[in-house]
Parts: C-alpha cells; structure tokens; sequence
C-alpha cells in the first residue's frame, strides 16, 4: 500500500539532511505512486509515499500526533483490518478522532497504551513511531511478517525503510555482504527471520519492536504461537475455520475500491476468491471480483507433470471462476515475456531473488493492477493446513533437517576453500535447524507424533513461508497493486496451529481446510491435487540459466567466481545441461532451476555494487 523510510540521529542535524530525507523517500516512489510526505526535526526524520485504497481517509504521512499525553510522529504501511474497534476503544478513553486514519489510530493508540497497542491490532501492517518528548524510535511489523521493515543501526542512531534501496539512498551506509551468510544467499529458504546478507542490515523480525534512543537499540517480540489442547470435534473445527476464514476475507474487503483476487482453481486461492465473492455479493448484487491465473505459451510443447506441479492451473481456474461468478482472465506469458521483466523484479527486492518464479508473478500483479488497486491471495494456507507433500513422507518427515531440501545437490555444495574455511555450509545449516527446534512451542504431555508435526509446521511458518510472502509483497507493491493474505490473520493462524495432525490431514492434503470449505467450492477444486505456484518449463529459459552461470563461474570479469570450486561447479552445470539430476531433486523440481539462485546472486551484486571482499 506504501513505503516509509526514516532516520534517526543523535549526533547531526538532520534539518541540514533534507535532500538525503527526499532521496531516501523517492526510492519509495513505486510503492507508493499517489502521495508524498516528509517531516524532519533536529534528530528525526521520516518520509512515506502513499498508494490511495481507501480514498481520503488514509491522510497524508507522516502524520504528527499532539495530544495532552504526548506528541508522536507516525508513518505506516499496509492495512489495520480492525480499525473500527480501536477507534471506538480509542474514543471511549476520551480521545476524539479528527480524521480516523489508520496513521491517527497508531499514534492515539500509542499515546494511550504504550508500546503494548500493537497487541490489540488486527492486520498486516508495519510502522515507525518517533516518540518526540522521549526522543524514542519504536519500529514494528505484523505478526506474520507480511509488511516489510528494514533497518541498520549505526554508531549514532538507525536508518530504516519499507526496502533496502531506502537504506542504500543514504551514505551512511555501504552494501557490503556479509561472506557467512552465503548459504542464506544460495538458499533463502534457510534464512532466520530478521536476517538479511548485507552487513548490518537486518529486518524487523515478524511479531516484533525495534526501539531506537540515545542509549542504544533493542528488540522485543509481542506475539508468538502458545501450544494448548484441542478440545473440538473435527466438525466443530472445521465449522470454526470457516467462521474465522469468513471474517478475515470480510475484514480485508473493506474498501471502495475495484477488487481482485489471484485464482489458480486450488483450495487455497478459491476458497478466498470464493468467499470473497459471496462478501460482495452480500453487499451489493452487483459488485463483481476480478480473478487473474498465469499460464505459459510454452505449454502445450514442454510442460511436464511433476509431484510439486502435477497440472496446469489454467482450465482449474476457469472451472472455478465460472463456478463462483468471477470475471476472469488468463495471462499467457511467453519466456521472452519473464526474460524482459526480470530486471524490474530485482529492483523490487534489492536482495537476491528468484528468476522467473519472480517474473510470473510480476507479470501477473501488472496485468491485475490495469483491473483492480487491492487483490486477495491463498498464501500461507500450505504452511497452515501442512498442504506440501514432505508433511506425508515419514523419512523426511523423520529426517532431522529441513524437509523441503531433500538430498540433492546444493549450490553451497560447490564453495571454494577459501569461503568454506569461513563459513561450513552443513554445519550451518544444522545450527539453524537446531536454533528453530529449540523455539517450537511446546505441549506437554503431547504424543510423539504430533510433536514432531508441530515442529514441521513450525519450521515452514519460520523459513519458507518468509520467502512466499516476499515475494507476493515486493512483486504487488513494485506495480501499485495491494494484495491481502487472508490465511495471515493471526487468529486463523493461532487456531489451526494445535488443531492434531490427524484432524489436519483428515481425508487427505489440507482435508480440514476442504471439509471447510467444500459446500461453497467446484468438484474440480476439492478433488485437485496439490499443485505448486507455476513456473515455466523452456529449454530456451533453461540454456539462459545454463549460459548465465557458467559465465559466473569461469571468467576472470565475474565477480563472484572465486567463491567456487570451479571445477565442481562445472561439473554440477554440466549434469543439469545434460539432464542428470531430476531424479535428485526433491519434487521433480526443474534441475535448471537450481542455477537461479547463482544467477541472481551475481546480477544483484553488480547492480547494487555490492562490496563482495
């Protein structure tokens, strides 16, 4: 929805810094293409572009808050999905509301309850707060992780923003990467939350507050999972879910806006699209929800059934949207198509990404944001409702690391000597598999079974789910587009998280969220199996990787050369140019695909001047 940056310091004046404040802010510009705000004080600056989904009432940002209690200055992004109740709570303590803004409510509501107001919000949302009489920062995120916030401490305050690139506008800091985070770079889905490969950079984890002041930086998280019994029945369950799924899609349509939805015709996005329909029709007749599906040109030559992707989305979609009386269109994207916006893709992210699996998706938020400004989206219900396939495989379930890396090879396999003296790349990855286990909130008494499930889900909820929502939130913003992730409501999440396995996987993949949602949903889409976001399968794309990563690897010119053991690295390239690995890859995965993250590494590291020695 927008983009905040800020700077805080202790030691300049921040006032003879404006043009800094201005740069730092108009790197949000995509993010927020409709308003511009500044504000800026001896040893505080803010700044925020606002993208308009709620007509006038969002206000302009940052906002500075004067009340008997205090003053504040506030600047937001995303959305508070139970703005009314605070705003009533707000009122009923004496305060009056002059516009009922979102940015309003956070600075009234900090003012009344401290720090602790995060607690009472509904949303996905991320914000900073500079206490002006405390001369206090106070950073914050959603409890899932939805809304990004970046920041770096330096030696006389922080600097922060919605994406790096806000960071990176300012001199005090310099992109340097961090050498023991390699096997984070090669594989983002090992990251930690809060972690990033800059040095110095961190992100505000999720469920957390980051407080700056003269004294020094700290961080408190205010939500996490508490494991307890389950005492419903599954029919009470599965009632209960879609009463809390039936209240958050409601929740998170509250704009005049036009509305769309992603529709790939799986259980995930078509019950969202599907109940969002039903919220809408309730309220006017009429209204209708624009829904939007990827395909490849490349299709009917070369698409070939794995276990992550055993079906093409596109007819599965149609059959929904017909079903549940959508407007729906098909974007058929060509390879040149990914190709060409690909560059766009890493200017979204400012940090590694993912080839054409960002492309997809970019060109399919683009093509939505030309029909809606606020979409709805399925994600997170497989890290919810346990939707992959490695959460029915015993021996990877049972395995002792991280089940969605099976045993294939892995781009951190082919370090050189000289990286691998600094950083072990296994014993890496056991410390962060450890780290993780050691958090899983616990259920005494609680059977082996399900005690090992619950430490799967709480892995995918901590790693792989961090990457999903990324990319969906930096592909959507980067064109103007809001996308909302029902499955991310906090109370949904809190509930289904000590639902046992076994009511969970009733009847099969996410047989609980199917028993749910089943009355309102097409034959087609309860009866399909699981299949995974799509990607393009092109020998043309592949030999880009192919030709890209050799390159990378064996000329003088590459920046990142030395990091690898050529002659391994070589040989890896060379049994996925000659199609040796699928039967190694977890999923049928595309072995090509394993190159992407090599390949992005590189051009990130040209394209931000990313100091590598």
């Amino acid at each position: 929805m927008s983009g905040l940056v800020g700077w805080i310091d202790f030691r300049r004046d921040l006032v003879k810094y404006e043009e800094v404040i201005h740069a730092m802010t108009d790197t949000m510009r995509e993010r927020g293409p409709d308003t511009k705000g500044v504000w800026i004080s001896c040893n505080a600056a803010l700044g925020h572009r606002g993208l308009s989904t709620a007509g006038p009432v969002n206000g302009t940002q940052p906002l500075r808050l004067e009340t008997g209690r205090g003053t504040v200055v506030v600047a937001h992004t995303g959305e508070i999905y139970n703005s009314r109740d605070l705003a009533r709570d707000i009122e009923s303590s004496g305060e009056a509301l002059r516009t009922g803004s979102t940015a309003e409510l956070l600075g009234h509501a900090f003012l009344l309850w401290g720090s602790e107001f995060v607690t009472r919000v509904n949303g996905a949302f991320s914000f900073a707060i500079w206490d002006v009489r405390a001369q206090r920062l106070v950073l914050g995120r959603d409890r899932l992780g939805v809304k990004p916030l970046y920041y770096y401490e330096h030696s006389d305050g922080v600097l922060f923003a919605s994406e790096p690139k806000g960071i990176m506008a300012n001199p005090l800091f310099e992109a340097r990467l961090d050498i023991t985070s390699l096997p984070i770079v090669l594989q983002p889905r090992l990251a930690l939350p809060g972690e990033t490969p800059l040095a110095g950079l961190a992100e505000v984890p999720p469920a957390t507050l980051v407080t700056c002041a003269e004294a020094g930086l700290s961080r408190r998280r205010y939500w996490r999972l508490t494991s307890r019994p389950h005492h419903d029945s599954f029919e009470e369950t599965a009632r209960h879910v879609r009463e809390l799924l039936e209240d958050t899609v409601g929740r998170q349509l509250t704009t005049g806006v036009p509305l769309g939805a992603m529709l790939s015709g799986g259980i995930d996005s078509t019950s969202v699209a599907a109940l969002a329909m039903r919220a809408l029709r309730e309220e006017a007749p009429d209204r209708a929800l624009e829904t939007y599906c990827v395909q490849f040109e490349s299709d009917p030559a070369h698409w070939v059934a794995t276990e992550l992707r055993p079906d093409i989305d596109a007819p599965y979609a149609a059959a929904a949207a017909e079903f549940i009386g959508s407007r729906h269109t098909t974007l058929t994207a060509t390879t040149q198509d990914l190709l060409d916006v690909i560059p766009a893709t890493r200017r979204a992210r400012d940090l590694p990404g993912w080839g054409q699996f960002d492309a997809s998706m970019y060109l399919l938020f683009q093509r939505m944001r030309s029909g809606c400004t606020v979409a709805l989206t399925g994600e997170a219900a497989d890290e919810v409702f346990g939707g992959y396939p490695y959460f029915f495989k015993q021996d990877l379930i049972r395995g002792g690391h991280f089940p969605w890396l099976g045993n294939g090879p892995k781009l951190s396999d082919y370090l050189s000597p000289e990286i691998t003296s600094l950083v072990d790349p296994e014993e890496d990855e056991r410390a962060r598999y450890s780290q993780l286990i050691s958090e899983v909130p616990r259920l005494p008494g609680e059977d082996a079974e399900n005690a090992r499930m619950r430490e799967m889900f709480f892995l995918g909820l901590s790693g792989p789910l961090a990457v999903i929502l990324d990319r969906k939130e930096r592909m959507s913003m980067s064109v103007g587009l809001d996308v909302r992730v029902p499955f991310c409501d906090h109370r949904l999440v809190e509930y289904v998280w000590n639902v046992p396995w076994s009511m969970k996987s009733r009847g099969g993949v996410k047989g609980l969220l199917k028993a749910a949602m089943a009355d309102i949903l097409p034959a087609s889409t309860v009866n399909r199996k699981k299949s995974a976001y799509p990607h393009v399968q092109n020998p043309e794309y592949d030999r880009t990787l192919i030709r890209e990563a050799s390159w990378i690897v064996n000329d003088k010119a590459s920046s990142l050369a030395w990091m690898f053991d050529t002659e391994r690295m070589n040989g890896l390239i060379q049994r996925i140019a000659a199609d040796e690995l699928d039967s190694e890859l977890p999923g049928g995965s595309n072995p090509a695909a394993l190159l992407i993250q090599l390949v992005e590494m590189r051009n990130w590291v040209d394209t931000y001047k990313v100091s590598v020695r």
